[in-house]
């Protein structure tokens, strides 16, 4: 068996590398295991110094990094550097926060002393997507590291590429050797993993699919597992809302990454009384977007990774226009080669149609059309994910109030589009997961919180 990286702009075949067999992948989690027991025991001075060189190796071979995720799975060559550079901006957060996250808390009991002391666990297995190569799997691994954990990846099969080039980026940082391990294996092969001891934690961003996959094996095998899944985040746009800069940000949200985001903006929610306004709007800021080749700096739009995802979207509009949605931009597969979907605005979506219920996962925006403040609240949590969601209003108070008290999810924005940030704690609700990854909270996601209690 093997494993074939594919260019999605052009369908040509990039490189193809042997898939690890089942015995090959556990004696690489027992060597991580070992590199474990060394890495544990370092100073937290040396985990920093190994991020910090991990950004600047990030920084020195950005291009190169940049171009390899543009061509495995056709993220726009501008956004790939973003992504190369935010990587490097997280690992030098946690080499300079880390210490002070995990530091001993000091509890008052009737005892002489007590505190909670943070202790790594083990081998962590991170299983990672396509849609943001790099961020992804480098979101899971830095915390990890440096609360003293190792890390195996299992990646996407359609990034190979990029999986061995972040393996290399620790490796070349200075991190010992089998600490960070890049596994070329199978979903099916991934989930027998979670059976062996030495794995003590999973982490796994993907479809809500493989979430439920993945949690009940970790569960059979009782193993702490952290689950970054779907969304179908709703960008509610109140009355007195600024049109022009809400219809900018839930375009520009729509379109990032060729619309190939968990938390992208997909369902725009807007009073009736201003939709047509709104959808002028819209579609005047669509217009704006080139779709083209990847690597172009000019394109803001490229492919999708895959043909069959781009087929799997087209089946979901066709589905929406025949239960009574209404196209007012594209949506329509292009001739030609590539796995290329246009910028498309769907309206007058209602409940029973795809793009009301599913998460669409390329450039195409949902338009649904509400009576008042109310029935947008309700609209908006009417879903089964709750992973990111916007409320757009120039009432500060009252934004913030939707955002806290009425919004069911795991980031809730006002005036901005959702993103992650390693200053903050980043993860879903219902369907879109449990656990959260970054900040202070994500890096304790998998250590032993320990009570030590010492008596007289």
């Amino acid at each position: 068996m093997s494993i074939t990286s594919i260019n999605p702009a052009s369908g040509e075949t990039l490189a193809t590398y042997p898939e690890m067999k089942l015995e090959e992948s556990v004696k690489a989690i027992e060597k991580s295991d070992s590199a474990f027991l060394k890495w544990r025991t370092t100073s937290f001075q040396v985990r920093s110094e190994g991020l910090k060189s991990a950004a600047q190796h990030l920084r020195s071979d950005k291009e190169e990094f940049a171009r390899l995720m543009t061509l495995e799975m056709g993220k726009p060559i501008k956004q790939a550097r973003a992504e190369i550079e935010k990587c490097a901006w997280l690992c030098d957060y946690f080499a300079e926060m880390g210490q002070g996250f995990l530091k001993p808390e000091l509890v008052k009991t009737d005892a002489l002393k007590s505190y909670i002391a943070y202790e790594p666990l083990s081998v962590i297995l991170a299983i990672m997507p396509w849609n943001f190569p790099f961020w992804q799997a480098f979101r899971a691994a830095v915390p990890a590291l440096m609360a003293g954990n190792s890390v195996v990846l299992k990646h996407a099969s359609n990034v190979p590429g990029c999986a061995l080039a972040i393996q290399r980026v620790f490796k070349e940082a200075g991190f010992p050797e089998d600490l960070f391990k890049t596994l070329l294996i199978s979903s099916s092969t991934a989930l027998s993993l979670i059976e062996f001891p030495s794995i003590k934690g999973v982490t796994l961003t993907g479809s809500t699919e493989a979430g439920r996959a993945v949690g009940a094996k970790a569960g059979q095998f009782l193993k702490k597992c952290v689950l970054e899944l779907g969304g179908s985040d709703p960008y509610v746009i109140l009355e007195d809302a600024k049109l022009e800069e809400a219809a900018a940000v839930c375009v520009m949200s729509r379109l990032l990454n060729s619309g190939q985001s968990c938390i992208a903006a997909k369902r725009f929610i807007i009073l009736e009384s201003l939709r047509k306004h709104f959808e002028e709007l819209c579609m005047e800021e669509m217009k704006k977007a080139v779709v083209g080749d990847p690597l172009q700096e000019s394109t803001t739009v490229g492919p999708l990774a895959r043909l069959d995802l781009t087929e799997a979207l087209h089946r979901q509009v066709s589905q929406s226009l025949d239960k009574g949605a209404i196209c007012l931009w594209k949506g329509s597969i292009p001739e030609g080669k590539g796995a290329f979907y246009p910028p498309t605005i769907l309206t007058q979506v209602t409940q029973g149609m795809a793009a009301y219920t599913e998460e669409l996962f390329g450039p195409v925006a949902a338009i649904i059309s509400v009576k008042n403040e109310q029935e947008a609240i309700h609209v908006a949590n009417e879903t089964s994910y709750g992973l990111g969601a916007a409320v757009f209003t120039t009432d500060l108070k009252k934004g913030e109030r939707v955002a806290l008290e009425d919004l069911q999810a795991g980031s809730c924005f006002v005036n901005g589009n959702v993103k992650s940030d390693p200053r903050l704690p980043f993860g879903g609700i219902k369907e879109s997961g449990f656990g959260r990854e970054l900040s202070h909270i994500g890096i304790k996601e998998f250590v032993n919180c320990k009570t030590v209690y010492i008596s007289p």
